[in-house]
């Protein structure tokens, strides 16, 4: 488990750039599928044919990380850049990054704090006035090394802390994780297993994804901060190794009838660790899955995870497993349900 996690967090891929962690999932899930298909907007689109072919059902999970891609080069070869997706500007000094297609390494920097006027120690500093140093003496040497355009990620270390993983990119990579296991299992309908990409800048993929399958039901897998960490006032919400939260409302996705909470309580039977909350600051991508074609019904779950979009994430293994238990069941429950 721990080997594919690795794998699967410090294999790179930022929004729009995602050909490296891409042929990663194929390579894992092409002995499961029927028939594996990359759209053009390079979506996975793996189908498995169930023993029933009355229902089409789908489950999704986004590919892609946030990250950087390089804006600019200075005089003195540093290199400045522009954010893809939604990052923290305060996570960001003195952190370590890679322009993952040359293997080039890099720190992210800033004017050291006695040349900083009061205001920009008082204030959080924004990216744009960040920059990364390569290790360039000039403009000239620093684009010998790298282009405008190159995509960065962070350049993290996955390690394992005893029932829970710290790791980049855990967001995706506990969610494809789970998707990734349910593909051994048989299907009792026909199910498309879809790896979107592009959806920390707008679930671009899924949007396309939605509006080509036409499922009859579709789950998405996502994940989101938890509020167990030290300090936050709000005791009653998600927490880490309590189980799968079960989306109930958030900034894209409504329920629509009450499969969401009739699939909750068939977890609740078979043992499955759940958590029903509120997401109202949440973008799962269920929203998106829901307005294709004529509509359609979907279930989201959210996996829980610590510090979310940095550089280094937290998240669960129990609380994976249980993703993986729930979206098993899922398929062989829902087609039934509809």
């Amino acid at each position: 488990m721990a080997e594919l996690l690795k794998k699967l967090s410090q294999t790179n891929g930022v929004s729009g750039n995602e050909e490296y962690i891409r042929s990663v999932i194929i390579e894992e899930i092409e002995k499961y599928a029927d028939n594996i298909e990359v759209d053009s907007m390079g979506n996975i689109i793996a189908f498995k044919r169930g023993k029933y072919d009355s229902r089409k059902i789908a489950v999704t999970a986004n590919i892609d990380e946030p990250g950087f891609i390089i804006s600019g080069v200075t005089d003195k070869g540093y290199l400045k850049f522009k954010a893809v997706g939604k990052i923290d500007d305060r996570k960001l000094v003195s952190k370590r990054v890679l322009i993952y297609k040359r293997g080039v390494k890099g720190i992210i920097g800033m004017k050291a704090i006695h040349l900083q006027t009061r205001s920009e120690r008082d204030n959080v500093t924004s990216h744009s006035s960040l920059f990364i140093d390569i290790g360039a003496k000039d403009k000239k040497t620093a684009l010998e090394n790298v282009c405008l355009g190159d995509y960065i990620t962070f350049d993290t270390e996955f390690t394992v802390l005893g029932k829970n993983i710290k790791g980049k990119a855990l967001d995706r990579a506990g969610s494809c994780y789970a998707l990734i296991n349910a593909m051994k299992n048989e299907c009792k309908f026909d199910t498309y297993f879809c790896f979107t990409v592009q959806h920390e800048v707008g679930a671009r993929g899924a949007n396309i994804v939605s509006h080509r399958l036409d499922a009859d039901v579709v789950l998405t897998i996502s994940s989101a901060d938890t509020e167990d960490m030290y300090d936050c006032k709000n005791t009653s919400g998600s927490k880490l190794g309590d189980g799968i939260i079960i989306n109930c409302i958030d900034r894209h996705f409504l329920p629509t009838g009450n499969i969401s909470f009739d699939m909750a309580e068939k977890a609740k039977k078979k043992g499955i660790k759940i958590q029903l909350h509120s997401m109202k600051n949440h973008e799962s991508g269920a929203g998106v899955m829901q307005y294709g074609r004529a509509g359609r019904e979907a279930i989201s779950v959210v996996l829980p995870c610590r510090y979310s979009h940095s550089p280094v994430s937290v998240m669960s293994v129990e609380d994976i497993n249980s993703c993986t238990e729930y979206i098993d069941l899922f398929l062989n429950e829902i087609g039934d349900m509809i």
